[in-house]
């Protein structure tokens, strides 16, 4: 049998969590495993888990009473440098999207988000992906626009891989990838890994960001 995907939730809003844990209950590769009101808390039982307990998804607020959300993404990252953060916020500010991405999280969906939304995600960046809320691409890729790109000649990526990356752009989650590329999402996921590998970053959000500085991707793209 197939191991569930063991999901952290760190978000102060008892409404938000319990809407959350509702979403995650109804998906049967999924298990919400432990929900904190604070970071701090959150850290500490990071600290101390095991290979058993520790989770493969924090889903994270950025806007937390003490210690913020960003601020807590380089401890998770310390503690539990295998789990995937995915950013689960009503901020749209563009600082934050970056700061986020470049903390290294995997994610970053508004709480807008639909829940077939929220649970692809967390699949998606399980399987090695990573994915951003549609409206939070545009932010990024807007940013990534202002500076003139210096054109790289040492990427090698190839033309799907750069198809595959102009996606991911968009906001795409890998399942919606493969099904506009007519491919499965495990070779979705084989292209992404060879995309990061190639551009040495660490993620996808990073990528796409590395891919529009150094020309990779035109402007006009996203």
């Amino acid at each position: 049998m197939k191991k569930k995907i063991n999901v952290m939730l760190v978000e102060d809003s008892p409404a938000y969590r319990k809407a959350v844990a509702r979403s995650l209950e109804l998906e049967s590769d999924m298990a919400l495993v432990s929900e904190f009101s604070t970071a701090e808390i959150a850290l500490r039982s990071l600290e101390k888990s095991s290979d058993l307990t520790t989770p493969d998804v924090i889903l994270l607020d950025l806007n937390l009473p003490g210690m913020s959300g960003l601020e807590a993404i380089p401890w998770v990252k310390k503690y539990s440098p295998k789990t995937q953060i995915i950013v689960l916020t009503q901020s749209d500010n563009e600082a934050d999207v970056v700061d986020a991405i470049s903390a290294g999280a995997a994610g970053y969906l508004l709480k807008s988000a639909t829940r077939d939304r929220l649970d692809e995600s967390i699949r998606t960046v399980v399987e090695g992906g990573a994915i951003l809320d549609p409206s939070v691409a545009r932010f990024l890729l807007r940013s990534m626009r202002q500076t003139s790109p210096v054109i790289s000649e040492g990427s090698d990526l190839t033309e799907r891989e750069l198809e595959v990356l102009k996606l991911i752009g968009e906001g795409l989650t890998n399942k919606e990838l493969a099904e506009c590329l007519d491919i499965s999402p495990k070779t979705v996921a084989v292209h992404a890994a060879h995309i990061y590998e190639k551009l040495n970053v660490p993620n996808a959000p990073a990528a796409v960001a590395k891919a529009f500085k150094e020309g990779l991707l035109p402007p006009g793209d996203g």
